[in-house]
């Protein structure tokens, strides 16, 4: 059978840590694209370098294996290919003769040095250095491309990515072999909030697959079992980044200017970090596999265990990590460590495939069919003699009973044992040691079964949600029917009349008004010629409205859903609502403005959501500010943007992002913090601003300081200047702002940021073509409302709300839907709140009005039809009455208003 090949250099091509790993291996042999060897033929060759050739001593890193060293000279053999400029055919061919020359003694190529290197690559070649020479590019890639390094990365990369899957198979049989809870294991799914890590949702979900259906767990709780989901997920996450990393690194090329300087030098710093976290998660996968092999022991005879607890051991020093400075002994060791946890795999994947054949085994024993003596059995009853039979099966999962079967396929194993001796342990522990490594034949079929099984079953496809979107149940339901009651009443009791518009707009109608928020946005495939987003906010769609429909003067409200494509996090969605409240037109000075900041307060006051404060400043007060500090005219609105994250990070990030990313100096940043830390009551802050010559002197602030004045008059008359603070570090991102700004923040114990925010835009309106019509608005993000609301509640134990209206439980004892359908139908006629429940079992009727907490009870049961008569049970006062069948509606309506009093 020939051997495999693997060319390097091809058009388009990309060496993978695959290719490294089968070439490494002897599995492959390398050839260079024609392409590559036609291009260095018919260039001119580069000069040879005059630096002295002369060998210097060097210490050649005598730990690296034979395996490591091959990795590494495919790197580079790759490196110089790529490179190109200034490179000859001559050194890419060395390199490929002497790796697939078969194998040559380690010692014989020397990685201390640059030249020591390609004198012993010459020599193991029958070449001599002077002969060959080497040219500066050559030189350059030799001494600074990492080769080494990214080499022993390729290993690792290929080798962890492989031990993943087989982590996971082999835990799932040690879980089943102990009888372990996996209930907190196969729970940590994703709850569709944004805080869940999507690695250890996905090692949860395919636990469920391969233990579904198992009858072995469940019993036994145990912390390495319950760990899992955390422990492989992070080994998950860190061989995902070692081979983004990697990929990159192996594909990079060596960047060689006119002079020869380098225009793309890098180090091994930027792979240690990347390293460092796969050695960590190495170590706790090892200690988390062997802590189940322990587990799994204690169950076999007194030699197994101990013979599992001496190997144990020693095992765990083998996974100790020394520091070390230097970074290709660092990675080698690593590289180490990988078989050191692949034997720990081994050893718990042994155990458990045999103590689980045990199980079988044993069972099987049992099946011997018991004649039983009993007199039922004498009789003849043959549910007696199945009874005597009856014994509970070893049913392992539909998963594990495939990886068990694998497994015991590579062992050669008959089973039928049922004692796990310590020869066949030890037996099948080495060649599971063997089977587990990527060079093996078998572990490619193994690893593709594995990750085939997981994929394609059914039982994976559990519904979820998308991240940042959330379910609203029937409680949640209820609060937000109060909550939007409480919202409409303060908006329709402002004048206010309601406006819908779709959930998507044209994608033109949208762009530019967002400023760095417009990435947010949700764009549409194209469907039918327009290109259409989800709507960002509620604002724009309305000013889009007044606009096309010629609209001069117009107090709406709207309350509907919006998306956002951000990254959710803790009161932070991708869809919410937004309740909306704006005034188009032209009015008086600063009065819409006013009237928004009331209606503002009155909804959260009468929402009662606890305390709060309403944040207020003025766009051009903050352009004024940025004019006096030096900043240019067209870096405002980016300023603004930087500004406005100062509630959520501190004012030296934002000074490093204004000086850095957005071009100030540093003394204008500082000029800056020093003015946006100013807040307080707005009426003592507006007369320290006022006796500012810089403020006054500026036309923008001057200006917004008289509006301030007028506003904050009319908020004091109004009595709700309390819940107002002005503050200076308000920027509010959204382009579209031009006067005064707002943001209502939560001062509770729930931390759930910003609740609504608001200003005005004069110029929005204007921007779809038509003349200007001046607006201002409020918006309040109701889904924090509703957090805030569901957590008083749950202080409360939710009795405070109920999920439905129901005022009466027509509750018939028996079978007679008619009777439930003509008593249940005369309520609803008589428009009484009312559910229906036909059962004979009383309790079920009376679990149900108290779960729903519903006041009046409506019972049929055999006297009172024999009577013509209903009982009605007052459920609060626990008293009951009987009533002719005739009058009962009167009656209810009668009852219904004594509770109401």
């Amino acid at each position: 059978m020939a051997m495999k090949t693997v060319e390097i250099g091809g058009k388009g091509s990309s060496l993978t840590s695959a290719s490294v790993y089968i070439i490494a291996n002897g599995l492959a042999q390398v050839i260079i694209d024609s392409s590559i060897l036609d291009k260095f033929s018919s260039s001119k060759s580069p000069p040879v370098s005059k630096k002295s050739l002369n060998v210097s001593n060097s210490t050649n890193p005598s730990f690296l294996t034979t395996v490591e060293a091959r990795a590494s000279l495919v790197v580079l053999l790759n490196k110089l290919i790529i490179t190109q400029h200034g490179i000859r055919a001559t050194l890419p061919l060395l390199i490929t003769d002497t790796l697939n020359g078969g194998p040559f003694a380690l010692e014989s190529v020397d990685f201390g040095s640059t030249l020591g290197f390609l004198d012993s690559l010459c020599k193991v070649n029958d070449k001599n250095i002077e002969d060959v020479g080497v040219t500066d590019a050559e030189l350059t890639v030799l001494e600074h491309s990492c080769y080494a390094l990214d080499g022993i990365c390729a290993l690792l990369d290929f080798s962890s990515s492989c031990l993943s899957t087989v982590a996971d198979a082999v835990a799932s049989l040690s879980c089943e072999a102990s009888s372990a809870d996996v209930s907190a294991l196969v729970n940590s799914l994703d709850s569709g909030d944004g805080f869940s890590d999507k690695d250890i949702v996905a090692v949860a979900s395919d636990f469920k697959v391969l233990l579904t259906g198992s009858k072995l767990v469940g019993k036994n709780g145990c912390s390495a079992v319950s760990e899992i989901p955390e422990v492989h997920g992070s080994f998950r996450e860190s061989v995902k980044q070692v081979h983004s990393k990697t990929r990159l690194k192996l594909n990079s090329s060596v960047r060689i200017g006119k002079d020869g300087s380098l225009t793309n030098a890098t180090g091994g710093k930027q792979l240690k970090k990347t390293i460092s976290s796969l050695a960590e998660s190495l170590v706790h996968l090892g200690e988390s596999s062997l802590c189940r092999v322990e587990l799994v022991a204690t169950s076999q005879d007194a030699d197994i265990r101990s013979e599992v607890l001496e190997k144990s051991g020693a095992l765990k020093k083998g996974i100790q990590l020394s520091s070390k400075d230097n970074y290709l002994s660092s990675f080698h060791e690593i590289n180490n460590l990988v078989a050191t946890v692949r034997n720990i795999l081994a050893w718990e994947g042994a155990l458990a495939v045999l103590s689980l054949d045990s199980m079988e085994s044993k069972e099987k024993a049992q099946e011997v069919p018991v004649v039983s003596s009993s007199v039922e059995t004498k009789k003849g009853n043959p549910n007696a003699e199945k009874k005597s039979q009856k014994k509970k099966k070893v049913v392992l999962g539909k998963g594990t009973a495939v990886v068990k079967q694998l497994l015991m396929d590579r062992l050669k194993s008959e089973g039928g044992s049922a004692i796990v001796s310590l020869a066949v342990l030890n037996e099948s522990v080495q060649d599971l040691c063997l089977f587990f490594e990527p060079k093996d034949a078998g572990l490619d079929t193994f690893l593709k079964k594995v990750k085939e099984m997981v994929e394609s079953n059914d039982s994976r496809r559990l519904p979820k949600l998308p991240k940042g979107t959330r379910d609203f149940a029937k409680i949640e339901m209820a609060i937000r029917g109060k909550a939007f009651k409480i919202i409409e009443e303060v908006f329709k009791r402002h004048g206010a009349t309601a406006l819908d518009t779709p959930a998507f707009e044209l994608r033109e109608t949208l762009m530019g008004k967002y400023g760095e928020d417009s990435k947010l946005v949700y764009d549409l495939a194209d469907q039918g010629g327009e290109l259409c987003s989800l709507r960002y906010d509620l604002t724009v769609p309305f000013a889009r409205y007044v606009a096309m429909n010629g609209i001069t003067s117009f107090k709406r409200y709207q309350i509907a859903k919006v998306y956002r494509r951000d990254n959710p996090s803790k009161g932070r969605y991708r869809e919410f609502y937004q309740c909306d409240f704006d005034i188009a037109g032209q009015y008086e000075t600063m009065g819409p403005d006013f009237e928004v900041v009331k209606v503002l307060t009155e909804l959260l006051d009468e929402l009662n959501i606890g305390d709060y404060e309403i944040k207020l400043n003025h766009r051009k007060l903050l352009d004024g500010m940025l004019e006096i500090c030096g900043v240019p005219p067209e870096k405002f609105r980016t300023i603004c943007s930087s500004i406005d994250k100062l509630d959520k990070q501190p004012f030296e990030e934002i000074k490093k992002e204004m000086v850095g990313e957005k071009g100030l100096t540093a003394e204008v940043a500082d000029k800056i913090g020093t003015l946006v830390k100013k807040r307080g009551h707005p009426l003592e802050l507006l007369s320290e601003l006022k006796q500012d010559n810089q403020f006054l002197e500026n036309n923008g602030s001057s200006l917004a300081l008289k509006d301030l004045e007028i506003l904050f008059d009319a908020l004091e008359k109004s009595k709700c200047i309390h819940r107002v603070v002005f503050d200076l570090s308000l920027a509010r991102g959204l382009d579209y702002y031009t006067g005064v700004i707002f943001e209502a923040v939560f001062r509770g114990t729930t931390q759930v940021g910003s609740i609504a925010a608001g200003g005005r835009y004069d110029n929005l309106i204007g921007m779809f073509g038509t003349k200007q019509v001046p607006a201002v608005g409020a918006s309040l993000g109701i889904e924090r409302v509703f957090n805030i609301m569901e957590q008083e509640l749950e202080k409360d134990g939710n009795q405070s709300i109920r999920a439905t209206e129901t005022e009466v439980l027509v509750s018939i004892f028996g079978e007679d839907l008619g009777q439930a359908a003509e008593l249940a139908s005369e309520m609803w006629g008589a428009k009484i709140k009312a559910e229906y429940l036909v059962n004979k079992r009383v309790s079920k009727h009376m679990d149900r009005a108290l779960e729903s907490r519903i006041p009046l009870m409506v019972i049929v049961g055999d006297q009172e039809r024999s009577a013509n008569q209903v009982r009605i049970k007052d459920m609060q006062a626990n008293e009951e009455y009987l009533v002719d069948r005739d009058s009962v509606i009167q009656e209810v309506q009668r009852r219904l208003k004594l509770l109401s009093l």
